[in-house]
């Protein structure tokens, strides 16, 4: 059996600085709208799921098919922004728990109105990749 290799504690505090970083640039492209500064941050492989009610909803691999979604879905909401509430740094991944809230700018098959807020508590798992998101996945 290999021995497990602990890393002191500076670096993995360094490794979670990282991650929190890049998870905030993401956000922050996310609230403002801005698709171009959301993939910067994304691996060319990226794997994103999205979850609701326990059911997945979207899956889509590639940073191509992760910038058409995103594009799409500017025209959903007139606003959105999430805010992280805490982070859980694990081996290879980070939960952040999030508080989203929004105006919807149509109507929704589940009857959400234009217009309507719209304000929800959830998670995010990120995984990492050389420095860069290799895998999103959003619970609500």
């Amino acid at each position: 059996m290999a021995a497990k290799v602990i890393k002191p504690l500076t670096v993995l505090a360094m490794e979670n600085e990282k991650r929190e970083k890049l998870i905030e640039a993401y956000l922050a492209a996310y609230n403002s709208k801005d698709v171009k500064g959301m993939i910067e941050h994304l691996d060319e492989r990226v794997v994103f799921k999205n979850f609701s009610s326990g059911a997945l909803t979207h899956f889509f691999e590639g940073k191509n098919a992760f910038k058409k979604q995103a594009e799409e879905a500017l025209d959903y909401f007139s606003e959105r922004k999430q805010t992280v509430e805490f982070i859980t740094h694990r081996e290879g991944e980070s939960e952040v728990r999030i508080s989203y809230w929004a105006i919807a700018a149509v109507d929704f098959p589940n009857g959400i109105n234009k217009g309507q807020e719209i304000e929800l508590k959830g998670k995010s798992i990120f995984k990492f990749t050389d420095s860069k998101i290799s895998e999103i996945e959003d619970f609500s």
